[in-house]
């Protein structure tokens, strides 16, 4: 699987240029301008609907492989307004997929190489699959191990990108569950320290936001960090650099907004390996920089 270091190009949604999202993604923008990262807007998402490029869309195996999972999440049931044309979006970028009809959303995927981590809620989102049929099928096409950890019943989504991330070497960083959820930590260290190293960020203190200083942009040996209006995000900062001395973060403030809508940088970024070497800056949208 490639993992977030191998990656070096960002594509967001065009929904992020509406008035609610456009400071944060302002300064994400400039941020990858200064580092000649390149980015691209996703065509056909200009809703503010549609800002979470990482769960729609697909997940890249290697160089020429993707997968598209079915985008189906229960919370979206009655809202299709949050699922964009990806059929259009990937014949613009000139991407050809495998399909799967695994109901998957992006963050729920934590690519660690050879590995791959995903709470339990697929088993009960994919019930037209037995549970070990559903697991040798997603790591068939994944083309790496399952690990599967459980999942936080106080996130109504599901997903495993505000739980853990990959840090590289078979190492992974955890939110502070120690903090505030002794259970849930038990039971994530008893199915993730077979596999991996773990760090834990720790806080000292509670705040229901600590997954979306988790839910950081990773590229390369750039991490961008969503910074919100409260007491421990210098904190949590200070953590996450430690956590990878190799990269170089950035803090990337005025995500309150995004993150009131139960997401933050990961989610509504979808960051991928190319072969283009050559920045393409993008002036759509009012957003020259």
């Amino acid at each position: 699987m490639i993992t977030n270091f191998e990656t070096n190009k960002v594509l967001i949604a065009k929904g992020l240029t509406s008035p609610n999202y456009v400071e944060a993604t302002r300064l994400l923008l400039d941020v990858l301008h200064s580092l000649n990262i390149e980015w691209s807007f996703l065509h056909h998402t200009s809703s503010p609907f549609h800002i979470w490029a990482r769960d729609y869309m697909p997940i890249q195996v290697n160089k020429e492989k993707f997968v598209r999972f079915n985008y189906s999440p229960d919370y979206l049931k009655d809202s299709p307004e949050y699922k964009p044309d990806t059929s259009a979006i990937l014949s613009d970028l000139g991407i050809q997929v495998i399909d799967s009809d695994i109901i998957i959303d992006g963050g729920n995927v934590i690519n660690c190489g050879d590995k791959v981590i995903m709470t339990d809620k697929i088993i009960r989102e994919n019930p037209h699959y037995r549970p070990n049929t559903l697991i040798d099928t997603l790591s068939q096409l994944m083309e790496a191990e399952i690990v599967l950890i459980p999942e936080d019943k106080y996130d109504e989504y599901g997903h495993a990108d505000g739980i853990v991330r990959y840090m590289g070497n078979y190492s992974l960083l955890l939110n502070n569950y120690c903090d505030f959820d002794k259970m849930l930590r038990k039971k994530l260290m008893s199915a993730l320290s077979p596999h991996f190293e773990i760090v834990e960020l720790h806080y000292d203190a509670f705040t229901d936001k600590s997954w979306a200083y988790l839910n950081f942009l990773h590229v390369g040996q750039h991490i961008f960090v969503p910074m919100l209006e409260d007491k421990l995000t210098r904190i949590a900062f200070e953590q996450i650099a430690e956590a990878y001395p190799e990269c170089e973060c950035h803090p990337i403030w005025k995500c309150d907004n995004i993150i009131r809508e139960g997401g933050a940088l990961n989610c509504c970024t979808w960051n991928i390996m190319t072969t283009v070497d050559t920045y393409v800056e993008n002036k759509e949208d009012g957003l020259a920089i």
